[in-house]
Order: structure tokens, then C-alpha cells, then sequence
């Protein structure tokens, strides 16, 4: 039985070199990535239990991808899409540094996984799992998706697992005003919810700390734990009645794709293995400093190396 499954796309990803720009590059670097696949395998990696279930074409793209996923021991409980049109989808990721940004350019309009119901995905094994997780992406791929997720985390729910849902709002994929009214839709069938500071004031329109944002989050729509990211400023979680406040580890950063992703692998790690917040904390930052040190989407760590960041200086402190 798995202790965690996530649902939600993962893509191909298609990147330049440093300093190559995409319609000049003659090569480029082919890898895969997906928030829910990414939290997924950082998970797995730090020992815990994980399924990723998902919607892909029957292709060597969609093979591609479950093959992946599984060479760093995630289960994939994916349904298979045989038709002619069926689509995978992408991402072109092009480096830049100042005064140019790194820019993103996705191709995942009608991806197979845009289809994808309830009904064809895997309740059984989610209702028997300990923590259900997706993001704010994926219900923006699509109206069809917009509703299984809903019955996902209505299942879970149903079930006696606990739901855990990252914003990790997009601005290519929908308005904030849009963005706002699913979200809050969804808030309501959530126990764990991730929200960067950013978010919380662009797309929920909520003024003040992080500290808060998390107070009128819990308060406001019920949500038992709150984590509040706050990029170089580090994390603050509200669980109950109490507050603690995570500084970042300090990290050389080569690729900072995943980073967030990371850092809910590492902290559902210890959340389901019933650590206490504080420890959960410090290992979704440990896991994210290392991340970015890492090219590519995925937390490809280790127990060991979290645990020797850990020991570094950077402790949660709980106010």
C-alpha cells in the first residue's frame, strides 16, 4: 500500500544549455517534469511509499515518462490513452541570466491527461493511502480536470485520508480571478494546504505576513495545517495553535526548477511518519536546498544527504 499518491501531468522537458536561446540551440537537454510527479519522487527517494497517477498517451513519450518516474521507485498507476490524437504534454525551457530571464514556453494544450476522470483513475488505491496530494495546476489544464480533482479529494476525504494541496498558482494557464474562485472551492476538502506568500497576495488577495495569511487561511476555510513559503525568506507553518518558522539552508543554486516541489516531498516525508512540524520543516528545506543544486526538475537526493544539511545550521524555531 502506498502512503502517498499524487495525481496531476507530467511533461517532457526540453531545455537549452546556459546561454543557448531556443531558436538557435542544436541541441537540447531531454528530461521530464510535473509538480505532483516531482513532490512524488523526492518522497520516495527519503523513503516513503509513493504512487503517481496520471492520464498519458500510449507512446515512447508517455513511456518515457512512467519510465522515469519509476527508475526512482515511485509506483505509476496511469491510464493508458490509445487514441489516434492522443497528446503528450511539453515544456521548452530556455536559461537566462541578468538582465535576461529564464523563459518557459509550454505545449500541453489537449494532453491526454486533460481528459482524464475520476472514474478511470485509481480511488481505491487513494482512499487507502495516508496522504492524497495535487496542485492548483492541475485544475487549470482543463474544465474535466477542474471536477476530478474535486472528486479526488472528495474520495480521499471520504476515505479517511488526508488531502494535501500546493497553490502553486500559473499565470499562463489562467487569471488570477480564476485562479481565486477554484482554489476557493477546493479549500474546503483540504487538511494540509502549501501556499506561497506570493500567491496568497496576487491571486487570494490577502494582505499582510506570512504568519497572518496563515491565521486567516485556517480560520477562514477550515484548513487544519497551513504551510506559508516564502522563497529566500524560508517557510511558516500554523498547525493548531502553534507557529513555527523555517529559515532556507544556504545553497549554490544551478537550477531552482522543483525547488518548491522538493520542499513538500521533504516535509510529506515526515508528516506522514508523524514527526513533529518542526522536523518536517527542516527536512522540506534541507531536501529544497539540495534541489537546487541539482539540474533538472527532480530532487534526486538522498536520506543521508538531507540529514547532513539538516545538521547544518538552519533549525525551525517555533514561536
Amino acid at each position: 500500500m502506498s502512503q502517498l499518491v499524487t495525481f496531476g501531468e507530467t511533461m517532457v522537458r526540453l531545455s537549452t544549455a546556459p546561454g543557448e536561446r531556443l531558436e538557435t540551440a542544436e541541441q537540447l537537454a531531454f528530461r521530464i517534469g510535473g509538480a505532483e510527479s516531482n513532490v512524488a519522487i523526492a518522497a520516495q527517494r527519503l523513503g516513503t511509499e509513493t504512487t503517481w497517477t496520471s492520464k498519458l498517451p500510449y507512446s515512447p513519450l508517455g513511456r518515457r515518462v512512467t519510465g522515469e518516474i519509476q527508475s526512482h521507485g515511485v509506483q505509476t498507476d496511469v491510464v493508458w490513452d490509445r487514441r489516434d490524437e492522443a497528446r503528450q504534454g511539453a515544456y521548452y525551457l530556455e536559461y537566462g541570466s541578468a538582465p535576461r530571464g529564464t523563459s518557459v514556453i509550454y505545449d500541453r494544450a489537449n494532453a491526454s491527461v486533460t481528459t482524464a476522470t475520476a472514474a478511470e483513475l485509481p480511488t481505491g488505491t487513494i482512499r487507502e493511502a495516508d496522504v492524497f496530494f495535487t496542485t492548483g495546476i492541475t485544475p487549470a489544464l482543463s474544465e474535466t480536470l477542474s471536477e476530478t480533482v474535486t472528486d479526488l479529494l472528495t474520495t480521499a476525504r471520504n476515505g479517511g485520508t488526508t488531502t494535501a494541496f500546493d497553490l502553486n498558482y500559473r499565470s499562463k494557464l489562467w487569471t488570477p480571478e480564476a485562479a481565486r474562485s477554484a482554489y476557493e472551492s477546493l479549500f474546503e476538502h483540504i487538511d494540509l494546504l502549501f501556499v506561497p506568500e506570493r500567491d496568497a497576495h496576487e491571486v487570494l488577495d490577502l494582505d499582510g505576513s506570512a504568519r497572518d495569511i496563515a491565521r486567516s487561511l485556517a480560520s477562514t476555510h477550515d484548513v487544519e495545517t497551513v504551510i506559508v513559503t516564502r522563497g529566500e525568506e524560508g517557510a511558516l507553518a500554523l498547525d493548531g495553535d502553534t507557529v513555527v518558522e523555517q529559515p532556507t539552508y544556504e545553497t549554490e543554486t544551478v537550477d531552482p526548477i522543483g525547488t518548491g516541489d522538493a520542499f513538500v516531498g521533504g516535509f510529506l516525508t515526515e508528516w506522514i511518519a508523524d514527526a513533529s512540524i518542526e522536523t518536517a520543516l527542516e527536512t522540506g528545506a534541507a531536501t529544497a536546498a539540495l534541489k537546487r543544486t541539482i539540474d533538472g526538475d527532480l530532487a534526486v537526493v538522498t536520506p543521508e544527504e538531507v540529514a547532513a544539511v539538516r545538521d547544518s545550521d538552519g533549525s525551525a524555531i517555533d514561536r
